[in-house]
C-alpha cells in the first residue's frame, strides 16, 4: 500500500500548492475573502481520497507503469505522473464542491467532524452581528464557495492534463470528466426529487428509483468515473476501460450502500456526522425502501411520518434504528453489498489490466466496503 500512500501525499501537496497559488488573488481583492481559502483548506485536508486512488489505479491498470505494488517506479515519466496527480487532485476538489452543495441541500450541520461550510459562514454573520438572517447569508456564501471549488477543479484538471504528450488521451479524459459532472449533478437532483416526490409513485417502483439515485449520485462518480478518467489518461483500450467500468459500477453501488448504512447506524465519533443523520434528512435510500417492504403497516406508517423530521429526538432515532434493523433490511443490504463486490472482482479477474493494479483494486474494494466512516 506504500504506492497508494505516496499518491495520497502527492495529491495533498498538489492541492495545497494550488490553494497557495490562489490565495494572493483573493487577498488582493480583500481580507474578508480569507474564509474561502481557509474553509477550502479544512475541507480538503485529509479524507479517504478514494476518487484520487481510483483515478491513479485506473491509469496504472492500462499503462502497467508500476511493476510492483510497493513503489511508484523511477521509470514512470514525470509528466505523465504529474498529469495523473493533477487529475486526481481535481477530482478531490470537485468532491469538496459537491459536499458543500450537498450539505446546503440536506441542511447538514457537520462535515468530517467540523461545522459544514454554510454553518461556518452563519457563524461569521453571528459573530459580526451583521444585518439580515444568518441562515440566508450562510447558505448563499456556501453556495458561492461550492461554485468556486467547481471552477477550481476545472482549472486544476486542465493544468494537469496539459502535461500529457497525447492530445487524444487529454481529450478522452476531459470527456470522462465532463460526463461525470453531468451525471452527479443529475443524480443529486434525483436524490432531492425522491425525498419530496416518493408518494407520487407506486410502491413497487420505490426500490428501483432509490437504486437509480445510488448509481448516478454516487456509484459512477465515486469509483467508475475516476477509474475511467485514469484509464483515459493512460490511453486505455476499449476492452480495458470496459473491464474497469464493470468493476467500478458494482463497487460504487456497494460503496454507497455502505454509506447508507453508516448514515443511519454510524458512530458519530467516527463518521463526523450526528447519529441517524439520514433519518433526519429524510433520505429515501435502498435501505429505507427495503425496510418499508418488510415492516408491518403500522410501523411503515410511523417510519413515513418521522422520516425527514429535522427535530427527531435521540429516542425517536433509536426507535427508528431498531425498527429498520428488526425488519431484516440491514441484512438484505449487506447481502446486496457482498453480491456487488463479487461482481466487481469478477470483472477484473481475467481482464487485460496490469497485475499490480488488479491487486490494488481488489484491496481497495475490501477497504471500501469495510469502512466505518
Amino acid at each position: 500500500m506504500a504506492e497508494s500512500t505516496r499518491l495520497v501525499d502527492l495529491v495533498q501537496a498538489d492541492i495545497d500548492a494550488f490553494l497557495d497559488e490562489r490565495q494572493p488573488l483573493l487577498a488582493s481583492i480583500g481580507g474578508d475573502l480569507s474564509p474561502f481559502i481557509d474553509f477550502s483548506r479544512d475541507l480538503l485536508r485529509g479524507g479517504k481520497r478514494f476518487r484520487a486512488l481510483f483515478c491513479y489505479w485506473g491509469w496504472q491498470a492500462v499503462t502497467g507503469q508500476s511493476t510492483s505494488s510497493d513503489v511508484i517506479t523511477e521509470s514512470t515519466p514525470p509528466s505523465d505522473l504529474s498529469a495523473v496527480v493533477g487529475a486526481a487532485s481535481a477530482l478531490e476538489i470537485f468532491h469538496a464542491a459537491a459536499l458543500v452543495h450537498d450539505d446546503i441541500m440536506d441542511n447538514s450541520d457537520t462535515r468530517r467532524g467540523l461545522a459544514s461550510a454554510h454553518k461556518r459562514f452563519e457563524s461569521l454573520h453571528d459573530e459580526g452581528e451583521w444585518t439580515g438572517e444568518a441562515q440566508s447569508f450562510g447558505q448563499s456564501a456556501a453556495l458561492l464557495l461550492g461554485d468556486l471549488l467547481l471552477g477550481w477543479s476545472d482549472e486544476l484538471f486542465d493544468a494537469g492534463t496539459r502535461r500529457l504528450a497525447s492530445t487524444e488521451a487529454r481529450d478522452a479524459a476531459r470527456f470522462e470528466f465532463n460526463r461525470m459532472r453531468t451525471e452527479v449533478t443529475l443524480g443529486q437532483y434525483l436524490d432531492v426529487l425522491e425525498e419530496r416526490s416518493w408518494q407520487s409513485y407506486p410502491e413497487p417502483e420505490l426500490l428501483s428509483r432509490a437504486h437509480r439515485v445510488i448509481v448516478y449520485k454516487s456509484a459512477k462518480y465515486s469509483i467508475e468515473a475516476p477509474l475511467a478518467i485514469g484509464a483515459a489518461l493512460g490511453g486505455g483500450s476499449a476492452e480495458q476501460v470496459i473491464a474497469l467500468r464493470d468493476f467500478g459500477l458494482p463497487l460504487g453501488i456497494a460503496y454507497q450502500l455502505r454509506d447508507d448504512l453508516l448514515g443511519v447506524f454510524g458512530d458519530p465519533e467516527t463518521t463526523g456526522k450526528p447519529a441517524g443523520d439520514d433519518l433526519r434528512e429524510g433520505k429515501r435510500t435502498v435501505l429505507i425502501a427495503l425496510a418499508r417492504t418488510k415492516l408491518p403497516t403500522n410501523a411503515t406508517s410511523l417510519l413515513d411520518e418521522l422520516l425527514g423530521d429535522a427535530d427527531l429526538s435521540a429516542q425517536q432515532i433509536s426507535m427508528l434504528q431498531a425498527s429498520i434493523r428488526n425488519s431484516g433490511a440491514v441484512e438484505h443490504v449487506e447481502r446486496i453489498i457482498d453480491h456487488n463486490v463479487k461482481l466487481a472482482v469478477a470483472a477484473i479477474t481475467d481482464s487485460p489490466i496490469s497485475g499490480a493494479a488488479r491487486h490494488q483494486l481488489v484491496q481497495l474494494a475490501d477497504t471500501v466496503i469495510k469502512r466505518s466512516a
